[in-house]
C-alpha cells in the first residue's frame, strides 16, 4: 500500500477491498469496487485549531497539495481555525473537484428571541480580516480562462464559517468558481443573530457561482445570519432547507439567464425576505417568514423589523412563491408587504391561485 500522498483521486477510480490510509491517520474500510476520495488533513500542513493561530499559509499549502493531486478533500478536524481559505485560480479545459469538509455537522444556534452563546465544539473557520471584498472562503478568478472563471467544482460541507459583528468581509465567495455544492454549513458573524448589529458594509454571507450558462449551485441545510445579504443568488441555483436570520436581504436575486429554484426557505427578522436587483426567474415552494412582533426589537436590532417581504422596486423578478407569515408574540398572520414585484406571483399557503376561485365559490 502506498503512502497517503499517493491515494486514489477524487475522480472515483475503483480500488479493491481492505483499509485505505488517508492523510492524518484516518482509515476507510472499503469493499471490493468501492471508490475513495483522496483526503488531505490541514493539520499535516501546519494548521492549528486553537482560535489563536493564523492558518492562512497552512490552508494554502494544503490546497496546493490537493490541486497538484488533481483534486480531493481538504479535511479540517474539530477546532477553531483562524485565517482564510483562498482557492487559487485553476485553468484548463478539465475541471477538478475540491472539497472543504469539517469533522461533523455544526449545531444550528439561531432564532428570533433570547440570547445564546455560540459554541466552539465543531469545525469553525474564523475570518477576522478587514480587507473589504475578501471572504473567509473564496475562489480566485482565472484571467483568460473561460470568461475568467476558475476550472473548479467546490464542495463546502459540515463546517461553520464565522466573521465578526458588522463584518467588512464576506463569508463564502464562490462567484468565480465553475460550480459548487454547499451542505450542512452555518455562516454567521460570531454573535447570536438577534443581537447582530446592522450590517453597514454591504457584505454577503454566501455568493454563488455566476458564470454565464455554466453555473450550477446546490445548497442544502444552509444557515446565514448577520450580513447585508444572506445569499447572493446567481443562475442555476437549487436550494432547500435554507434559513436566513437577521440579514437586511435574505435572498438577493441578481441578473441571470437561467432560473433558480428553492424548496423551503425560512427568512426570519430580515429587513427584506426577498430582494431582486436583476432580471431573474425563480420559484420558492415554501417561504416561511417570521417578522418581529410587539416588544421584540430594541434600539440595537430595530433594523430587523421587516420592511418588505418582497423588495423588487424595478419589477425585475419573474417568480412563483408560496408563503406563510408568522408575527412574533402573535402567531400566523395574513400580512405580506411588497415593493414592486409586478411579475412575482405570491400566494399565501392555502389560498386560491390569483385569478382563480375555489370550487363552489
Amino acid at each position: 500500500m502506498r503512502k497517503a500522498m499517493f491515494l486514489i483521486t477524487i475522480c472515483g477510480w475503483l480500488v479493491g477491498g481492505g483499509a485505505v490510509q488517508v492523510r492524518g491517520g484516518e482509515k476507510m474500510n472499503l469493499g471490493a469496487g468501492a471508490a475513495v476520495t483522496r483526503v488531505f488533513n490541514v493539520r499535516d500542513y501546519g494548521a492549528v485549531g486553537d482560535d489563536k493561530t493564523d492558518n492562512t499559509v497552512a490552508f494554502s499549502a494544503c490546497l496546493k497539495a490537493v490541486i497538484e493531486a488533481g483534486g480531493g478533500r481538504m479535511y479540517l478536524p474539530a477546532g477553531v481555525y483562524r485565517g482564510q481559505i483562498n482557492i487559487p485560480a485553476i485553468t484548463g479545459a478539465n475541471w477538478i473537484a475540491l472539497e472543504i469538509v469539517g469533522e461533523s455537522q455544526p449545531p444550528p444556534i439561531w432564532g428570533t428571541i433570547g440570547t445564546h452563546t455560540l459554541l466552539n465544539n465543531n469545525t469553525i473557520i474564523k475570518g477576522l480580516s478587514t480587507s473589504k471584498g475578501t471572504a473567509v472562503i473564496s475562489a480566485n478568478p482565472a484571467p483568460g480562462n473561460n470568461q475568467d472563471f476558475s476550472s473548479v467544482y467546490v464542495v463546502v460541507k459540515d463546517l461553520e464559517v464565522r466573521t465578526y459583528d458588522d463584518p467588512q468581509i464576506n463569508g463564502i465567495d464562490l462567484q468565480r468558481a465553475q460550480q459548487c455544492r454547499v451542505e450542512n454549513v452555518v455562516i454567521n458573524t460570531g454573535v447570536y443573530n438577534v443581537q447582530a448589529t446592522k450590517p453597514t458594509h454591504g457584505t454577503k454571507g454566501l455568493i454563488t457561482p455566476a458564470i454565464n450558462n455554466g453555473a450550477l449551485t446546490v445548497l442544502r441545510n444552509v444557515i446565514v445570519t448577520g450580513y447585508h445579504t444572506g445569499i447572493l443568488v446567481n443562475e442555476h441555483t437549487d436550494g432547500d432547507n435554507i434559513n436566513l436570520g437577521s440579514n437586511i436581504n435574505g435572498l438577493e436575486f441578481v441578473f441571470a439567464h437561467h432560473a433558480s429554484r428553492f424548496g423551503r426557505v425560512c427568512a426570519q427578522r430580515c429587513t427584506h425576505a426577498i430582494a431582486v436587483t436583476g432580471k431573474h426567474g425563480f420559484s420558492i415552494e415554501q417561504l416561511d417568514i417570521e417578522i418581529a412582533g410587539p416588544g421584540q426589537t430594541d434600539s440595537n436590532n430595530k433594523w430587523q423589523a421587516t420592511a418588505y417581504d418582497i423588495n423588487d422596486p424595478n419589477n425585475l423578478g419573474i417568480a412563483d412563491i408560496n408563503y406563510w407569515v408568522v408575527e412574533g408574540n402573535v402567531g400566523a398572520v395574513e400580512k405580506f408587504a411588497r415593493n414592486g414585484g409586478s411579475s412575482i406571483q405570491a400566494r399565501r399557503i392555502g389560498s386560491a391561485p390569483a385569478g382563480n376561485k375555489r370550487t363552489g365559490e
